[in-house]
């Protein structure tokens, strides 16, 4: 099966995270941002999170985050480990900056 290259971008589009809770915000990007505050975790860690953000978040929203994370992992979207049978997600959040530099005379004609 193809996909065409609109179809492929939306399925394969990078994660977006909220820069604050917002209980209004889709339950998706609520989800990113209590994975992006626990910087990993499970998602029952996930879900006690966002318990923190919502004390009346109902307990059927665990399937979803299991199945919104794991979705997010199989496409390799997600970083994830596998610690006691348990996938722990996290985001591959880069926290040093990149020491290195770029000399653009080695970079190949056309990528300047």
């Amino acid at each position: 099966m193809t996909i065409s290259d609109q179809d492929f971008r939306e399925e394969f589009k990078p994660i977006y995270i909220p820069a604050s809770y917002d209980v209004v915000d889709t339950l998706e990007n609520r989800v990113m941002f209590a994975l992006a505050r626990l910087e990993e975790g499970s998602a029952e860690e996930v879900f006690a999170k966002l318990k923190d953000f919502e004390p009346g978040i109902q307990n059927v929203t665990l399937k979803f985050i299991k199945r919104h994370l794991y979705n997010l992992y199989d496409k390799g979207l997600l970083k994830g480990n596998k610690d006691n049978g348990k996938l722990i997600y996290n985001l591959s959040k880069i926290t040093d900056s990149n020491k290195g530099y770029v000399n653009p005379d080695l970079l190949a004609p056309g990528l300047d």
